[in-house]
């Protein structure tokens, strides 16, 4: 795999990193996962909808919802009558 342009997302107090990643030459966005030190430090990558499936409940997940969120610059109740 190439180069993966990565922005972090959350960092747990345990030490785990989660990164939004996107490889440059696709422009394929997934997540990648680096556990703490102690659990091997072995990244993974994860793809979008895998790792906002479920309630997205988990503060990594919240921190990528709030990404996303923040693209859209849209003025509260701005299409409402």
């Amino acid at each position: 795999m190439s180069t993966t342009n990565r922005r972090e997302l959350y960092r747990s107090p345990n030490g785990d990193s989660w990164y939004l990643g996107r490889e440059p030459e696709s422009g394929r966005a997934f997540v990648i996962h680096q556990p703490n030190a102690p659990s091997g430090g072995r990244l993974s990558h994860i793809e979008l909808g895998t790792f906002l499936h479920g309630d997205a409940k988990a503060p990594e997940q919240q921190a990528l919802l709030r990404l996303i969120g923040g693209l859209v610059d849209v003025p509260p109740f701005a299409d409402r009558p």
